[in-house]
């Protein structure tokens, strides 16, 4: 949104005595916010400012401002033809407060857990998932190496991972009454820069077999197919000629970062083959301008030799917009359902299923286009 304030320029209007205006806390943890539990719940996912409505309209009355990462309660998504002009989506969801248009907002719950006092006997470390809207990162060994967390400390901005995030933790220590986990981006573990942080326990889910069991294992691996369709922006899977599960994506952008026709960010059409899986992978790449760098994305299924994956997405709730860099963006819950279900499975005994590579089963992904 070209009218957004984003943290970067909060903060150079702070220094000239413009601000006045809360974001995030700067550079100090936080403990973890007393949200409601048991419902749903939504995170201003921009990095910036979005207007609250009256109605679920673009020309309606604003009756407040969010801020990044600001929590609404989430009621129920509506479908509102024409209430944004010239854009694709066209949903918004209703709030406790009023309504936001739905792809500003990331849908979340506040599940706390009950932490590990210490680490699993014989464990050299597990994976687990953010449970929680948000939660606060300390860097434990300065300075910050990954452009991601370099750019938040720099600008004294805290780093957070969000719901639906999938680290390894690696150490378990208490301190002052609380249990923190340790958050390893260690190159040696093949998806980072060498980053750690420390995180309070009670954000995080340790993953469990069944969090990752497979799903239909009985189905022969060579009936099993995805199907993306880049005009719909929808992906199908199948099991023989039966469809047994449907989402929205969000493929390759057509535009480039400044509104320009692009075909760089497409995504390949054609017939592939899952050849990784990974529970998490840090994703970076692109140029000025136009680059990204992302840690902990979730759930991720690479099927293209480019590095071109199905994977949860959490910056962006704008799913049936084409709009990254390649990849098929789904939301948290269709990529856990769609990594469990693709072949071939990948257990927790596997002291490195990050790195998991298939030995020619893996489930067929076929990119189309066109109207059926």
């Amino acid at each position: 949104m070209s009218n957004e304030l984003s943290r970067r320029d909060f903060l150079k209007l702070s220094a000239l005595g413009l601000g006045g205006l809360a974001l995030r806390p700067l550079t100090r943890w936080q403990p973890l916010n007393d949200w409601p539990q048991g419902v749903w719940l939504g995170r201003n996912n921009t990095d910036g400012k979005i207007p609250l409505k009256a109605e679920p309209f673009e020309s309606s009355q604003t009756l407040d401002t969010l801020y990044e990462d600001a929590i609404v309660t989430w009621k129920r998504v509506l479908a509102v033809p024409d209430s944004k002009p010239n854009y694709i989506n066209q949903t918004w969801v209703e709030t406790d407060q009023g309504y936001v248009y739905a792809p500003y907002l990331q849908r979340v719950q506040f599940l706390p857990n009950e932490p590990l006092s210490s680490m699993p006997a014989g464990k050299a470390g597990f994976w687990a998932e953010v449970t929680v809207p948000y939660v606060d990162l300390v860097l434990a060994n300065p300075p910050a190496r990954s452009p991601w967390a370099r750019d938040l400390l720099d600008y004294g901005l805290t780093p957070r991972l969000y719901y639906s995030q999938i680290v390894w933790i690696d150490a378990v220590k208490e301190e002052n009454g609380v249990i923190w986990y340790r958050f390893n981006e260690d190159p040696g573990h093949g998806y980072g820069f060498g980053d750690i942080f420390w995180a309070e326990g009670r954000a995080f889910h340790p993953l469990t077999p069944e969090d990752v069991a497979p799903i239909h294992p009985e189905v022969d691996p060579a009936e099993k197919r995805v199907v993306v369709n880049l005009t719909y922006q929808t992906l199908s899977c199948y099991e023989g000629q039966r469809e047994v599960y449907f989402c929205r994506i969000s493929s390759g952008a057509r535009f480039d970062a400044y509104g320009n026709p692009v075909d760089k960010w497409s995504t390949p059409q054609g017939e592939h083959i899952t050849w990784r899986k990974a529970l998490s992978i840090h994703m970076v790449g692109g140029t000025t301008g136009a680059g990204y760098d992302t840690p902990a994305v979730s759930w991720t299924v690479l099927f293209s030799g480019t590095g071109i994956a199905i994977h949860a997405a959490f910056w962006h709730n704008d799913f049936g917009t084409p709009r990254s860099h390649g990849c098929v963006n789904v939301a948290p819950e269709d990529a856990r359902w769609i990594f469990r279900w693709t072949t071939p499975a990948v257990s927790l005994d596997n002291p490195d299923v990050q790195s998991q590579w298939p030995t020619g089963n893996g489930t067929h992904v076929i990119v189309t286009e066109g109207y059926a």
